[in-house]
């Protein structure tokens, strides 16, 4: 089968590679050059794991191919997955220009029946305008249908994900398009639920604002954990053991980021707001996502009393481990409002250092995390990444000018931190 990928970020250039690592001819569609000349040479924009093996190894095998031509792309497809970005708008509302943009250049060079398949995170209805839009910008009669496919892809995680996903979720319109859809998810082997368009567009949004709501939920306990001297990933785990909870997203910390929970969150809330219900639950889960970064900050304040002159290492840039991406970082924001106060900061991420060095300029970066501290007031860690648990903490507590640490992702013992001689401070511990 002949597939084409209309947009080459985090779920264009996963779901291409994996689609072509199965079997299929894929081709991949950008409107960045560059971006395409890049991958063209075998060089992946973005960092994943896993990635860029299997990016070079279906390009170099002739499954997949990179190009800036819409044109090029739906002549030579059967399908055409559309997944490009969709940003929030300053109301809490979805930009759908991209969508709309590549709908109409899909019309123009339709030349027979096509299925054209929205991967991009959307609002319910997209699917109904995204056809609307194709028959209308259509130089000849348009024979297409227009499907609902929701990417459920985790960053530092998204090839794993797509290949070996939880479920697969297929939206139509009419049975037409439902076997060719099923014939390309049979390689991966999951549950499928087929069903309208509107539901499967709304079951990304559901999803992605109950993970959020689980994370702000084990948050939010952790203020009450510090407030009774109790244990929250002692209580978590006690929840999470049960079945109809389960352990994952339940981990207290700085709260959520990234290019997709924000986002989704606050759309899902415009989305209920314009069909007529006051999401009032998400909006708390928000809240509860502010003030955790507002407590981690008035915690360092209170330990370091005056930030300014303060000198302080961060280990951790990207908004979570696994991915470079420092879309609505936490760490980045915690960052900024460290900065403003004052502080000097000495910084290390794994991946995602080139990244963050345009967006914090002041910041001075530091190659190996294990000197981070080196002269310090205190250290942060704000990002999961496993390499911070491996940091040689008795090196670094000897460098310091003052032994504190704050550990915003509960990554290390506090009972082996103390003993190091830290004053050492955790999130509901």
């Amino acid at each position: 089968m002949n597939i084409a990928i209309i947009g080459t970020g985090y779920v264009g250039l996963v779901t291409g590679a994996c689609f072509a690592e199965v079997g299929y001819h894929v081709i991949c569609v950008d409107c960045d050059a560059r971006k395409i000349e890049h991958l063209q040479h075998g060089e992946s924009p973005i960092y994943e794991p896993g990635l860029d093996d299997l990016v070079k190894r279906n390009a170099q095998a002739g499954r997949l191919r990179f190009t800036t031509s819409t044109q090029e792309a739906v002549e030579q497809s059967e399908v055409i997955f559309i997944a490009v970005p969709t940003p929030p708008l300053p109301d809490g509302g979805v930009d759908l220009s991209y969508i709309e943009s590549v709908a109409r250049e899909i019309a123009a060079h339709l030349d027979g029946y096509r299925i054209v398949v929205d991967k991009s995170t959307v609002p319910v209805r997209t699917a109904e305008k995204v056809a609307e839009t194709i028959k209308r910008y259509g130089r000849n009669p348009i024979d297409i249908d227009v499907v609902s496919n929701p990417e459920f892809l985790r960053e530092g995680f998204a090839v794993e994900d797509l290949m070996k996903p939880d479920r697969i979720v297929i939206g139509v319109g009419s049975d037409r398009p439902v076997a060719a859809m099923k014939a390309i998810y049979a390689p991966f082997d999951a549950p499928l639920i087929v069903t309208d368009t509107n539901s499967a567009e709304l079951i990304k949004h559901a999803a992605n604002s109950f993970l959020a709501l689980k994370i702000s939920y084990a948050n939010a306990l952790s203020a009450i954990c510090e407030a009774a001297h109790a244990d929250v990933k002692a209580v978590t785990q006690g929840m999470g053991l049960d079945r109809r909870i389960g352990t994952q997203f339940l981990n207290a910390g700085l709260g959520f980021g990234g290019s997709c929970f924000p986002k989704d969150l606050s759309a899902f809330i415009k989305i209920s707001e314009q069909l007529g219900y006051d999401f009032r639950l998400l909006k708390e889960v928000q809240q509860i996502n502010a003030d955790q970064m507002r407590r981690f900050v008035k915690k360092i304040t209170h330990a370091l009393w005056v930030l300014k002159e303060k000198r302080i290492g961060v280990l951790g840039l990207a908004f979570k481990q696994n991915t470079d991406d420092i879309r609505t970082s936490p760490s980045l924001e915690l960052c900024r409002q460290l900065l403003r106060e004052g502080a000097t900061l000495r910084v290390h991420d794994p991946k995602a250092m080139e990244k963050a060095r345009v967006v914090l300029p002041e910041a001075t970066f530091v190659e190996d995390a294990n000197l981070v501290a080196e002269g310090c007031d205190a250290l942060v860690i704000a990002t999961e990444w496993p390499e911070f648990t491996r940091v040689d903490y008795a090196q670094a507590r000897r460098t310091m000018r003052t032994p504190i640490l704050f550990d915003g992702r509960n990554l290390l013992d506090p009972v082996e931190m103390k003993s190091l001689g830290f004053i050492y401070h955790s999130v509901g511990r």
